[in-house]
């Protein structure tokens, strides 16, 4: 467990903001908000702060991936959702931070579509969970608090 000085920054990339509605057999039917206001209240049990943000923007994410260690994060936890497959400036901007990164997916990625299991972000983070439906965010939360831990 880290102090509770730890911070967390959740970037859900595009169409994520459509969670609970799109495609609910595949996504489930839990929203956005409904996801974050989870990781917040895991957060707090596990002493760190999360602030989450959403973007369709590629750029958007970008800025917020690289804004992360100035302002004052400890680690990302990242769903790029569709630019996992084709954003190599994601992957740049992730390669580039000096925070640890896990890559989240809440459908099972190599279950669907082919072009879809070419994973473009994946090998720049230090992990990625996939295809537990959104507990795959809660899982990567503590992944990402356990490497803060062992890295204390």
């Amino acid at each position: 467990m880290i102090d509770d000085t730890g911070r967390v920054l959740v970037i859900h990339g595009p169409n994520m903001n459509l969670l609970g509605r799109r495609e609910p057999e595949t996504y489930g039917t839990t929203s956005l908000e409904a996801v974050d206001r989870q990781l917040s209240q895991l957060g707090r049990e596990l002493g760190v702060e999360v602030k989450a943000f959403q973007s369709n923007s590629e750029g958007g994410i970008i800025d917020r991936i690289q804004a992360a260690g100035p302002e004052g994060f400890s680690a990302i936890v990242i769903n790029p959702a569709g630019y996992s497959n084709s954003s190599i400036a994601i992957r740049d901007a992730i390669s580039a931070c000096t925070l640890p990164v896990i890559e989240v997916h809440v459908s099972n990625i190599f279950r669907r579509e082919a072009f879809r299991q070419k994973m473009v972000t994946a090998g720049a983070c230090r992990g990625m969970i996939c295809g537990l439906g959104v507990d795959s965010y809660y899982l990567a939360l503590r992944a990402a608090v356990a490497m803060l831990s062992q890295e204390t």
